[in-house]
């Protein structure tokens, strides 16, 4: 007889996807999360799906991979998704949310399924049971990523994970801002702080010679590029930051009619606006490196933080070696992970992958083989991505249409209208995969 119950540990994005998907497929749950009792080196709160880099999800628009990967998400019936938009605050075509009304909202759609039960404390050895899913995150506590190192026979890969500050609104010179988003897309959701090329060049200076937090002895540095620590970026050239976190393209100045040579964005926190997050300012920075070297960005002079950056080592496995493309372990029939120890890099593609491994797992409690999600879905290339050996060092990766096979579309002069057409093509091949493999999204 097929076994009717999952164990999942962790109720970060990832086990509160697979938790909810579950439980609305009749497969009853026991949900392990040790927080508040043990918290990680980012984490604040016992609230789960807590989100502890940036508030935002990610753009909305189908032509990026993040938008493509929510549409898909949606066809699929995601039980974050939804949470998600209500919980959202103005971030142009970005998907940004306040954190606290976030986790909020999960934990109590997490703890209102009663076939759901809840239990608040840590997990030190891999369970048992027939069926689990890993999601403990890449902060797993140090019992756990023991015991998972110990089922891979290896030590696995690591990255690091910069976080950016936030500031608080008050504090921020008015006169020194614009509001605006860049190419004037948007409501006006962003809060811009231009520098001309003397302050840019000081700014530059101060944050190439400022002290940044000592790496412990087992610490390696392995960034991912999509999240690189400023200083880090600033590092490989005096002008690799006005063409990222920094860039002033699309972003003119009403006040003054041009284009300035930098520009740092703020964006929103929370639904009141009354914290704002450094857009792009993850870092390693001391405390007081990051105080008196941010203020030197004009509007920051006397800014107040309501969380400094930092930065927590990530761990996650390397996918190729040891995970199906349906996130099962290659070695154990019947365990799965989930979340960012998959080697995926994102909020959105945590959640995704919450999705697959719930989604594998309701195939296995029936008694059922997973397959694979189709390739040409943003999903499926995603997962094939991380899941493919490969002669190089393992990496975390995101949603991207650098993902999806050659030749999924005819091919078209206009490259916006060749990616709508590709995204259009991916979403409807994730709802034809959903309708055949009938596994339940429940209600």
């Amino acid at each position: 007889m097929a076994d009717r119950s999952v164990t999942i540990v962790g109720a970060g994005l990832a086990g509160s996807e697979a938790a909810l998907r579950l439980s609305r497929a009749g497969v009853a749950v026991d949900l392990y999360e040790m927080r508040p009792a043990k918290l990680t080196p980012a984490h604040r709160s016992g609230r789960f799906a807590e989100l502890v880099c940036s508030n935002s999800l990610g753009s909305g628009e189908l032509t990026s991979g993040k938008g493509l990967l929510k549409e898909e998400l949606r066809i699929l019936g995601s039980a974050l998704l939804p949470i998600a938009e209500a919980s959202r605050v103005p971030a142009g075509k970005a998907l940004a949310v306040d954190r606290e009304e976030f986790g909020r909202r999960v934990t109590e759609a997490v703890r209102s399924r009663p076939d759901i039960r809840v239990h608040e404390e840590e997990v030190k050895e891999i369970p048992g049971d027939p069926l689990v899913i890993l999601a403990c995150g890449p902060l797993a506590s140090d019992a756990i990523a023991s015991a998972i190192r110990d089922i891979l026979g290896d030590d696995g890969f690591y990255f690091y994970d910069a976080i950016s500050p936030i500031v608080d609104a008050e504090t921020i010179d008015p006169e020194a801002s614009f509001v605006g988003d860049r190419y004037g897309v948007g409501t006006g959701d962003y809060l811009n702080l231009p520098m001309d090329r003397g302050r840019y060049e000081a700014f530059l200076s101060a944050l190439l010679t400022a002290k940044t937090v000592a790496l412990r002895a087992f610490e390696e540095p392995r960034y991912f590029e999509g999240c690189m620590p400023v200083e880090e970026i600033a590092r490989r050239g005096p002008d690799t930051l006005l063409f990222g976190p920094l860039r002033p393209v699309g972003l003119r100045d009403p006040r003054t009619g041009r284009i300035p040579h930098a520009v740092v964005q703020l964006r929103k926190e929370n639904a009141a606006g009354t914290m704002y997050n450094l857009v792009g300012f993850q870092t390693r920075l001391t405390y007081p490196e990051q105080k008196r070297v941010f203020s030197l960005i004009p509007g920051l002079s006397s800014a107040g933080y309501f969380r400094y950056g930092s930065v927590h080592r990530n761990s996650f496995l390397d996918a190729r070696r040891h995970l199906h493309p349906w996130m099962e372990s290659r070695s154990r029939a019947g365990l799965f992970f989930a979340g960012q120890i998959t080697g995926v890099e994102g909020y959105v593609e945590s959640i995704a992958s919450g999705l697959v491994a719930a989604v594998s797992a309701v195939l296995r409690s029936a008694g059922k083989d997973p397959r694979p999600f189709p390739r040409e879905s943003m999903i499926g290339a995603l997962m094939e991505r991380i899941t493919t050996p490969g002669p190089d060092r393992a990496q975390p990766m995101n949603a991207n249409f650098g993902l999806l096979p050659d030749g999924t579309v005819r091919r078209k002069r206009d490259r916006k209208e060749r990616k709508a057409e590709v995204a259009l093509a991916a979403a409807r091949r994730a709802a034809e995969w959903d309708g055949a493999m009938g596994a339940s999204k429940g209600g």
